[in-house]
């Protein structure tokens, strides 16, 4: 007898090969996610590292023409925030210590109160005895762009080139960053003394690495002013 020898179309042939090399490709391309994803924690990481450091170095300030505090949450009743709190304390004591003469409240207003930061961090100063001439306020600004381009305009009224930023250490690498790309002489005076709790730092570090991707986002594609609460 003859010998049966099964023939396979050739189009059924094509179609095996052709699955085997897509399987083949996606298991490439999934192993190149997983790649980048696992190098993009490890920059992560280390971004919020850098963050947490930056913000922990005591700094031997010079003096400058003014103070900027950068804004922060105020509560339904219009009283400062913690943070805002912090900041404010610690923008006066620069001023008590002869480091400038003046000091800029930036911070506009929440929709949950018709106080705006400004007005609580100027409550706060003329608590610690800053006199009222000592204060201006920038009370439009409602992220850290809006606050550096608004307290340029403030400074620039009034002559001043130089200014000593105040913000919490975990806010104040992005914040000094973004205030020199808008052309701005500062330097950074954090509050290093006094943290929120563990997890609330932990998120605000957090948050503070995502807004750093966001800022290089919109620097790279020139993107214009963008609001985003809280950032």
């Amino acid at each position: 007898m003859r010998r049966l020898i099964p023939v396979f179309p050739s189009g059924i042939l094509k179609r095996f090969f052709r699955r085997v090399r897509a399987g083949v490709s996606f298991r490439r391309l999934l192993r190149w996610m997983l790649l980048a994803l696992a190098a993009w924690i490890i920059l992560a990481l280390l971004l919020a590292l850098t963050i947490h450091i930056y913000g922990r170095v005591e700094r031997d300030l010079e003096p400058a023409d003014v103070i900027i505090v950068l804004g922060a949450g105020v509560r339904a009743d219009g009283r400062a925030g913690p943070a805002l709190t912090r900041r404010s304390t610690h923008a006066a004591d620069l001023w008590q210590d002869g480091l400038a003469p003046f000091i800029i409240c930036s911070g506009g207003t929440p929709g949950h109160t018709r106080r705006s930061e400004a007005a609580a961090c100027a409550e706060i100063l003329r608590g610690r005895g800053i006199p009222a001439e000592a204060i201006f306020l920038e009370d439009a600004s409602r992220s850290t762009e809006e606050n550096a381009l608004q307290s340029r305009q403030v400074m620039a009224a009034n002559g001043w080139r130089t200014a000593i930023l105040v913000s919490d250490g975990f806010h104040m690498l992005r914040a000094e960053w973004i205030f020199r790309l808008r052309g701005m002489e500062v330097s950074p005076g954090p509050v290093v003394d006094s943290r929120p709790g563990a997890l609330e730092y932990t998120l605000q570090v957090g948050r503070e690495v995502v807004a750093l991707h966001w800022q290089v986002f919109k620097e790279i594609f020139n993107l214009p002013i963008t609001y985003v609460t809280s950032i």
